[in-house]
């Protein structure tokens, strides 16, 4: 395949020893550029994939000079084989291992009662946070905000009686044979990281540079001074900073460039990107190719339903499954099981370990929290959900989810749908438009408020996924929204 003129301006900057950064929007085909750079090379590299899954597809695209694997992958080969009896241990309950680190008792913080339950899942979270990012040594910025305990004193409290504990589990973590917390693979990570490795290649390749937790990146970094660095990724597609990942391009210390010529969708579709990319003030603006014809307009029967949200999703579920079809759920349903089963206890009086929900004593407490807390707004959906279906019908939604081999449709967060593409895609409508401005127009009447960065690079993301028709659908509002319409007024022009 002959390059485009992007892909031949990268290719320039990659046999000029520059080190480069390459923003590659949806379907510009950045795995496919970074190939050809490596078959143009007799030098020795290697490639770092987001996932094995990914390590796995491009090693059958990458010469052999190229080894493709994942940062996991070259801990465990470094370090990670010395903790392999470990790596094998049963699961154990959070509060086993709480009580194993002396976590023994129950306290009380401002209104809230922390069980024992609560405070060990608290130190496991505060460690697993730790192995994500650069930091030396766990503090207080890594113990969780628990749901009603926001208050910057309340968390400050709780982390002063969770950190020791997390030091003391990370301290049990060091050990090789045996010990009381459950060691995993990011365990192993960060271990290999605090050594600040070496890694012995000529050049060495990022991929989805755009998603790296703080973690990944001090390893990659790190080898600027003896290998030529090359990431690729989209940074309108950074969507995961919620659970520690890191947008690493866009101050990256290289060359920059782009690829914006997409493969995947017309030109109409890259205009509907475009309007994204434009409000999240992205780096880069998309190009469709013109013997693509993705079209715009209903659909009846697509492919895939994306959502905002996981309780969004559930109800396209229970639409869709009431309507005979075969369902799907991307990432399967143990998520909405478990949300489900902890509203369940909740309901019938019962404390629930769920992440989410753990601090809430009973149903009503959660009700009253979602509707009159701004912190818990976000939840009303799931009560929205759970009062007006009930349990029994979430859950039985869930046991007729099939495989995605043998569904009609597919539904889909956004989030998990990153990276994947259908041919028929319809946007649900939980992709809800932001709240109207405070401040009223000369007239009195109410300007559409900001849209935020973040929703804007979920929608992108979202309007991307598809290649021969998107039903718009729940983001149809962005075209009598200001800052999605390059005709009207600008939103900053007007505030």
């Amino acid at each position: 395949m002959n390059p485009t003129d992007e892909q031949q301006a990268a290719a320039d900057a990659f046999h000029a020893g520059h080190h480069l950064a390459l923003q590659a929007g949806a379907g510009t085909g950045k795995t496919t550029t970074l190939a050809q750079l490596a078959h143009a090379t007799q030098r020795r590299g290697r490639y770092l994939a987001y996932n094995r899954a990914i390590a796995q597809d491009a090693r059958s695209r990458f010469p052999s000079t190229v080894q493709c694997k994942t940062a996991h992958a070259l801990a465990y080969a470094a370090v990670g084989h010395r903790y392999t009896r470990r790596l094998n241990a049963p699961r154990r309950p959070a509060w086993q291992t709480g009580h194993a680190l002396g976590i023994t008792k129950a306290i009380r913080i401002g209104e809230r009662d922390l069980s024992q339950k609560t405070l060990s899942n608290a130190v496991l979270r505060a460690v697993a946070r730790f192995c994500h990012t650069a930091d030396p040594e766990i503090t207080r910025h890594h113990v969780p905000h628990l749901r009603g305990l926001e208050d910057r004193t309340l968390h400050a409290q709780l982390a002063a009686h969770v950190v020791p504990f997390a030091r003391k589990a990370w301290g049990d973590l060091q050990h090789p044979d045996d010990g009381v917390v459950r060691f995993d693979h990011d365990h192993y990570l960060k271990i290999w990281a605090l050594t600040q490795p070496k890694i012995d290649t000529d050049f060495l390749l990022l991929d989805e540079a755009q998603d790296t937790n703080p973690v990944v990146e001090q390893i990659f970094l790190n080898q600027r001074d003896h290998a030529q660095l090359v990431m690729v990724g989209d940074s309108a597609q950074a969507i995961y900073q919620w659970r520690g990942a890191k947008d690493v391009m866009t101050g990256f210390d290289g060359t920059q460039l782009v690829l914006s010529q997409s493969f995947r969708f017309g030109p109409q579709l890259a205009d509907e990107a475009n309007r994204w990319l434009a409000i999240a003030d992205a780096p880069i603006r998309l190009t469709g190719t013109e013997t693509v014809p993705t079209e715009l307009g209903p659909l009846t029967q697509p492919d895939a339903v994306l959502c905002r949200t996981n309780v969004g999703a559930m109800i396209q579920v229970m639409d869709l499954l009431a309507a005979g079809h075969r369902v799907a759920l991307a990432g399967g349903g143990d998520s909405l099981r478990a949300l489900a089963l902890a509203a369940r206890d909740l309901k019938e009086g019962r404390r629930t370990t769920h992440p989410e929900l753990v601090l809430f004593p009973s149903w009503g407490e959660l009700q009253d929290y979602a509707t009159h807390d701004t912190a818990g707004r976000d939840l009303q959906p799931l009560v929205d959900l759970v009062d007006t279906h009930g349990i029994d019908a979430i859950l039985t939604a869930v046991a007729q989810l099939v495989p995605e081999n043998r569904a009609e449709v597919t539904v889909s967060t956004a989030h998990k749908a990153k990276g994947r593409e259908w041919a028929c895609v319809k946007i649900a409508d939980d992709f809800t438009p932001p709240k109207d401005s405070e401040t009223p127009d000369d007239t009195g009447r109410a300007l559409p408020g900001p849209i935020d960065d973040a929703e804007a690079r979920l929608a992108y993301v979202a309007v991307t996924r598809t290649r021969q028709r998107l039903d718009i659908g729940g983001l149809s509002w962005i075209r009598d929204h200001p800052d999605g319409n390059p005709l009207r007024a600008p939103m900053h022009d007007m505030r």
